[in-house]
């Protein structure tokens, strides 16, 4: 089965929007999200809006035979300034300080949604996607809250992304993972020993990738 990752234009992704509904509610029926497969069906009515926000950013993992065929996708966008209070975010700010949270987050690229569709995986396409959405990060700024129960978490921590902070180190709250050439991510690699974890996880929703 072939397969090509690329960036996409908002009109590209509403396009395939059935597909990207598919891999999502695949994707976060699993442990530890466990989702109703309503949620896929909320997160595709939300694209639209998200296609507004400032800096968004889509890949996609298309069949080559057939470009219909959604495999995977990533989304991203770029953080504003003030730093956002709702979902995840809150406690990330508390625990990462003003100072810290403006200079590495506000205006750095945020990778929300990254998911592959299980008959897909294996193959690199998680990998692929994450690096497309985070390319678009031109000073390397990039970062992503996931959980630490999430097959996710290790995947991220092997392709070089570094833990900053965990706000709740008994494992109930989302880990704060910093780009591979995130300026801040050698000093965060301290903070990342410091934390320990039972069981890996991803999303700030903490991202989904079962790459």
């Amino acid at each position: 089965m072939g397969t090509v990752v690329r960036l996409v234009s908002g009109t590209e992704l509403l396009e395939r929007a059935e597909g990207v509904r598919s891999v999502y509610a695949g994707a976060f029926a699993e442990p530890p999200w466990c989702e109703d497969p309503a949620e896929a069906d909320g997160y595709v009515r939300r694209l639209p809006a998200e296609l507004a926000r400032p800096g968004f950013t889509a890949a996609l993992a298309l069949s080559e035979s057939d470009d219909r065929v959604v495999h995977g996708f990533a989304t991203g966008w770029t953080t504003p300034d003030p730093f956002p209070e709702g979902r995840s975010y809150g406690p990330v700010a508390a625990a990462l300080g003003e100072d810290r949270t403006r200079r590495w987050l506000c205006g750095a690229v945020e990778i929300d949604e990254l998911a592959v569709a299980a008959g897909a995986r294996g193959q690199g396409l998680g990998a692929a996607l994450l690096a497309a959405v985070a390319s678009t990060a031109a000073d390397g700024r990039c970062w992503l809250l996931t959980s630490v129960r999430a097959d996710a978490f290790g995947f991220y921590l092997r392709r070089g992304w570094r833990q900053a902070v965990h706000p709740a180190p008994e494992g109930d709250g989302p880990a704060l993972l910093l780009g591979p050439r995130h300026p801040a991510a050698l000093m965060s690699e301290p903070a990342a020993r410091n934390h320990p974890r039972s069981a890996p996880t991803s999303r700030n929703h903490p991202e989904s990738t079962s790459g």
